[in-house]
């Protein structure tokens, strides 16, 4: 006899992975340290971090060539630091455990550092070059790890806050994808670097295709090696056969 029983739901949240962690405290440090400087506290009154460490298209086309590294750990504010470390903690952990430690920290500095390069490049063909705008926060990176869980947890459902509804994760990454496509091809005031979530997606996309940081010419060159040693073996078991052949028929 079939019983039919009604599904439970439960609501777990992760821990904190390796890399996850050491991320948050990364940036919660960097954080700390901008807001002792803006409240004046010698010597970090004395640092220019946004000026400095943020990304500028101007400066960084002048030389500042540290800035789409550095920008992914400067923040504007609590709430801004706190969304971003939110979705790396949801979301990262799950892909770190997929990943692995090293190969999940290479995603989220080449999400990050692609997300603002492209920014960069963008803002610099169109000759829309502000040398008083910076951009700063890790929601490039954080967009790199988003398209990774899509990716690798299509059918994980992610319950919103808002609205109060399950989702699975394909729907939300092509939702928030769309979303930012709308954004950057319709420029608000809402000061938010739609390009640079886009290029973090985009880099991570080629990441994860590419299995390795090299985006697949190592792999490349993997397959020719084997390959090389399949045809040497080849030979050498043909000229084996031929030398048994032949001795075959000595008395």
């Amino acid at each position: 006899m079939a019983y039919r029983s009604t599904p439970t739901y439960t609501f777990s949240v992760p821990g904190f992975s390796r890399g996850v962690k050491l991320l948050i405290l990364i940036t919660c440090g960097v954080f700390i340290l901008q807001w002792l400087g803006n409240a004046g506290i010698p010597p970090l009154a004395q640092i220019r971090f946004i000026n400095w460490f943020g990304l500028n298209t101007n400066t960084f086309l002048h030389g500042a060539l540290w800035q789409p590294f550095t920008y992914l750990f400067l923040h504007a504010g609590f709430w801004h630091l706190f969304w971003n470390m939110f979705g790396l903690w949801m979301f990262g952990v799950a892909v770190e455990e997929a990943l692995g430690y090293s190969r999940f920290l290479r995603l989220y500095i080449i999400s990050g550092v692609g997300g603002g390069l492209v920014d960069v490049f963008l803002h610099w063909i169109l000759h829309a070059v502000n040398p008083l705008v910076y951009t700063i926060g890790a929601s490039g990176a954080i967009f790199g790890i988003l398209l990774a869980f899509g990716i690798m947890f299509p059918n994980q459902p992610v319950f919103l806050l808002l609205p109060p509804v399950s989702i699975k994760a394909k729907w939300l990454v092509l939702g928030y994808g769309v979303l930012e496509f709308f954004f950057a091809v319709n420029p608000t005031s809402d000061k938010v670097a739609h390009i640079a979530h886009l290029g973090g997606m985009l880099f991570a996309f080629l990441y994860l295709k590419s299995r390795r940081p090299n985006f697949g010419l190592r792999s490349s060159y993997d397959h020719w090696k084997r390959r090389r040693q399949q045809r040497r073996f080849e030979v050498y078991m043909s000229k084996r056969d031929r030398h048994d052949n032949s001795r075959r028929w000595m008395n």
